[in-house]
């Protein structure tokens, strides 16, 4: 991580643990908003103006939070307004990396080997994890926004008054039902599996694989419709299939979160191949990067083999 700007030490999976050995996941630090017309956002300062060209995107494939953003992107069609720069899914002692991999781009911004110093050349003394997503003004040369949550939500509507669209994730009569679902889905689903994957004691992960299948019961339950609230895709259909398509490949076996996978789940199953469908999201989704990256965690994969299956994910995804 770094320290005043200095790297110094190899990057570890887990940020930071409590007294019983539960994850505790880094806050975002970078959290200004591009609004329509460059006014304050609900956080940070103002100035960042919806412009076409302006902002880049910065992502790993692996990554479900990052991959909200690119949803978000794509079923907005402002495909042709952000630039994306995709790292390469293999973590190195230095954390996030520049190309390397197929799929996996150079930093165009100042040729960085590095994520980390994309962070150092937006705050010189900046301490903590360099993270992805990053959404960076190429105007000013500053970082707007390193929070998935803030981006997918303002890339919603931010760039409405020069890219209109029918598509609402965030719609005003569902705001409070979707704060809350995602509220309850983020601790025991999203976050949740990383609590199982990274706990360090046994409590600790006996108490998060049951957050995880409370909430994947739940879901299934849940279904009745093509998506969480009804006949409408929201952006908890989102944060939620960004986690569904990596479970059986990835979790399952690697966080240990093997009760069942998503294929014991019909309503699940089926609600994760309507999403991958949609048009553009399937693009988003990069298999080979998602188990390349997880899997060459030394912490929970010392040999970096990677497993074959799960073939049911490849034959959707191929």
């Amino acid at each position: 991580m770094l320290v005043d700007g200095k790297w110094v030490e190899n990057w570890q999976p887990v940020q930071k643990a409590d007294e019983k050995g539960n994850f505790i996941r880094q806050v975002s630090s970078f959290r200004n908003w591009i609004t329509p017309d460059g006014r304050p956002g609900p956080s940070g300062d103002g100035g960042f103006e919806a412009e076409a060209g302006r902002y880049r995107l910065y992502v790993a494939l692996i990554c479900p939070w990052a991959s909200r953003t690119l949803m978000a992107r794509k079923l907005k069609g402002l495909e042709e307004l952000i630039e994306v720069v995709v790292v390469n899914p293999a973590l190195s002692d230095q954390g996030w990396q520049f190309g390397g991999y197929e799929g996996a781009d150079d930093d165009p911004l100042m040729g960085a080997r590095y994520m980390h110093e994309i962070y150092t050349r937006a705050d010189p003394h900046f301490t903590g994890r360099a993270t992805v997503p990053v959404l960076w003004d190429k105007k000013r040369d500053v970082m707007v926004n390193n929070e998935s949550a803030d981006i997918l939500r303002m890339l919603d509507t931010a760039f409405e008054p020069i890219a209109p669209s029918d598509l609402r994730l965030y719609p005003d009569a569902l705001a409070d039902d979707i704060d809350s679902l995602n509220a309850r889905i983020y601790t025991m689903l999203n976050n949740g599996v990383y609590r199982a994957g990274f706990a360090s004691s046994q409590e600790a992960y006996d108490e998060a694989v049951s957050d995880v299948f409370a909430m994947l019961d739940e879901l299934e339950a849940r279904l009745t419709g093509d998506y969480l609230f009804g006949d409408q895709l929201t952006e908890t259909d989102i944060r939620t299939f960004v986690t569904l398509i990596r479970f059986d490949a990835a979790y399952h076996g690697l966080f240990k979160t093997n009760r069942r996978q998503i294929a014991d789940y019909p309503r699940l199953s089926d609600y994760m191949r309507r999403i991958y469908r949609l048009h553009g999201v399937a693009e988003t989704v990069n298999m080979d990067h998602i188990t390349r990256g997880y899997y060459s965690i030394k912490a929970l994969n010392p040999t970096g083999i990677v497993p074959a299956g799960p073939e049911h994910i490849k034959v959707l995804t191929e």
